[in-house]
């Protein structure tokens, strides 16, 4: 679009752009009137006046030459003068920002034939340099205030524009951030819920602002009776379905042991299945935020993985610092890729970095990864892949990624999936801003 380059200039924030649809048509319009006003009012004014003052300025030469030009310049409050020829200037001084003293100099040489030089030194002083008929080597000189020439302190209205602008705008700028507070709370309410927390939020301000706060409060209860209901189905079903693995267990447990190991293998399938389930339907609904070092988390993880027979190591760990997180659901995250790590390939590495403005933990494998086009249905919620993962290890119910998706959006982060550069198989992110 043509106006693409633009957006890189605009304000990001609601109240920087604000601010802009605000006080851009306020010094547009200064800006307008300004030049309108000026230009023809005092440009008009001083066309009048330098008029009249050149009238008076004929008036004076045409009675010096009757030899009473004194007395005239004096009713006119004007001081005559003869000046040499040679010490007259070359050319008279006008400074580059006087514009109206450019518009004095041309009136006067054309209501003023016998005008040579017009000298305007500041804003106060006026010489005339004039020929006078049939007097060489001499000219004649008038000096008078420039207040008869244009009209005085126009600086006022600039003074007054811009004193009533801003004040109105920081005005108008405060009544603003009033209207736009309550849209900021609902902003705050709906990325507190996308990380799993509930703040109180009551909706307020404009009409379409409630609107937009009462649907956004009952699309949260919504969402909270779906995950509720959710949870209560997948706990219901897992909890109701260990009863029957347990007599199995019992009853296999009475048989030879060549019978029984397949049937065993099956039973220890279907309760991993389960536990899966149950991780899957609690997510992080029943935890709340506390302040942790996510370095020392990880650690134990780590830790708690390799005595549980699992080939992981963690290779580096950089930074320091707390901050807040579901540490629950953080483990059972990171133990579901080291755990497919390790099922998938032959050994996993495990890196967390913490820095400023984010957390990651990243772990890779020696496994065949996963391509990628297929990582986004990968990340969906039973969802196996089997012809991209190596299946002699054995397969899951497909919900190791899908929690570490949920754990990592609830703490608003994501989960990234890519190819390890290190070991060639897959490399699963988890990103947490801070």
């Amino acid at each position: 679009m043509f106006f693409d380059w633009l957006k890189r200039y605009v304000p990001r924030g609601i109240y920087g752009r604000a601010a802009l649809i605000l006080v851009l048509p306020v010094v547009t319009l200064q800006l307008v009137v300004s030049v309108v006003f000026i230009q023809r009012h005092f440009e008009g004014v001083t066309v009048q006046m330098s008029r009249s003052a050149g009238r008076d300025v004929q008036m004076v030469l045409q009675e010096t030459i009757e030899g009473e030009g004194r007395e005239a310049a004096a009713v006119l409050e004007m001081q005559v003068s003869q000046v040499p020829t040679a010490s007259v200037p070359d050319a008279g001084r006008l400074r580059w920002f006087d514009l109206s003293g450019r518009v004095i100099s041309r009136v006067l040489r054309e209501e003023v034939p016998a005008l040579r030089i017009v000298d305007l030194p500041d804003d106060n002083d006026v010489s005339l340099y004039l020929v006078q008929p049939g007097l060489e080597g001499e000219l004649l000189r008038l000096d008078f205030d420039r207040t008869r020439l244009s009209a005085s302190n126009p600086h006022q209205l600039l003074v007054n524009m811009v004193f009533f602008g801003v004040l109105m705008t920081v005005i108008s700028f405060i009544y603003l951030r009033n209207q736009l507070r309550p849209i900021t709370r609902m902003a705050q309410a709906a990325e507190a819920f996308g990380r799993g927390r509930h703040v109180p939020y009551k909706p307020a301000g404009a009409v379409e602002v409630r609107a937009a706060g009462h649907a956004f409060l009952d699309m949260r209860a919504r969402i909270e009776r779906q995950i509720e209901q959710r949870t209560l189905l997948l706990s219901g079903v897992s909890h109701d379905l260990r009863s029957p693995l347990t007599r199995m267990r019992l009853a296999v447990s009475m048989l030879e042991e060549a019978d029984r190991k397949e049937l065993e293998r099956d039973i220890d399938d279907m309760q991993r299945m389960l536990d899966e389930f149950l991780s899957f339907a609690r997510g992080t609904a029943e935890e709340v935020e506390t302040r942790v070092d996510p370095i020392q988390l990880v650690r134990e993880i780590v830790h708690d993985a390799g005595r549980a027979g699992q080939d992981v190591t963690l290779v580096e760990a950089v930074g320091e610092g707390e901050m807040p997180l579901r540490p629950m659901a953080i483990r059972r995250a990171v133990e579901n890729l080291i755990g497919n790590a390790v099922r998938y390939g032959s050994r996993a590495e495990v890196s967390v970095d913490l820095t400023p403005k984010a957390l990651r933990i990243r772990v890779e494998d020696d496994g065949p990864g996963i391509p990628a086009e297929k990582r986004d249905e990968a990340v969906k919620p039973f969802s196996r892949l089997d012809t991209a993962r190596n299946q002699n290890r054995g397969s899951g119910v497909g919900l190791g990624l899908s929690i570490a998706v949920d754990t990592a959006r609830a703490h608003g982060g994501a989960l990234r999936l890519g190819e390890s550069n290190g070991m060639g198989g897959l490399q699963a992110d988890i990103v947490i801003a801070r």
